[in-house]
């Protein structure tokens, strides 16, 4: 099995349409979208990096949470109707974007959010394996990781979203923090932290301490 899907794939699909998984349209994206950002256990970030940002459908929404975005894809029609979007929508400043893959090396952040939306399951198990590893003790301390990808079988795809989900779960120093699955999606949040909740972070009264160890 090759390492990841190759970027003439990618090509292909936008060849044949704009926006080919319907990013923009339909309800079923719209409503993963509102879920991926409620999961978000901040309320502002400095610094995303959205590798497979597409049409920038959720990077215009990230950007309404984020200082900074730094949003790259291996199709340049998807980089160009990103910036389209974010030039429409008056967001384009914030956002970097640039061709590029989730197994090259990683832009300059430093990032404090990690967004893994629809992406993870284009790579083969080892090699999503060995990217997280690399790169995400580039992270800031206390980042957040969130990843949400579709549930059900693409011959296409070397992974599904649930294999996908088992790679970044047991990526060494993510601590897990919350998940929502369907029969559709799955989205899941970690941090490189201690896994503290929101309402332990805020020190909502009633939250008991975390035991040591």
């Amino acid at each position: 099995m090759t390492a990841r899907l190759p970027d003439s794939y990618f090509e292909r699909m936008y060849a044949g349409a704009d926006d080919p998984w319907q990013l923009s349209t339909r309800w079923y994206e719209e409503r993963k979208y509102a879920i991926t950002l409620a999961l978000l256990p901040g309320r502002r970030y400095r610094h995303a990096f959205e590798p497979g940002c597409s049409v920038g459908t959720l990077t215009d929404r990230l950007a309404q949470r984020c200082d900074r975005i730094t949003a790259v894809d291996v199709a340049d029609a998807a980089i160009r109707a990103a910036d389209a979007r974010l030039r429409e929508s008056g967001r384009r400043d914030g956002v970097t974007l640039s061709r590029g893959s989730l197994d090259e090396p990683w832009p300059d952040g430093p990032f404090d959010l990690l967004v893994l939306s629809e992406i993870a399951y284009y790579l083969s198990a080892d090699t999503l394996a060995e990217v997280l590893r690399r790169e995400c003790p580039r992270l800031l301390p206390g980042a957040t990781v969130i990843a949400a990808h579709w549930r059900h079988p693409v011959p296409d795809y070397p992974l599904t979203g649930d294999a996908a989900h088992a790679v970044i779960a047991g990526t060494p120093g993510l601590a897990p923090l919350a998940c929502y699955r369907d029969d559709d999606v799955v989205i899941e949040v970690f941090d490189t932290g201690d896994g503290r909740s929101v309402a332990a972070r805020e020190q909502v009264p009633g939250v008991p301490e975390r035991p040591c160890g």
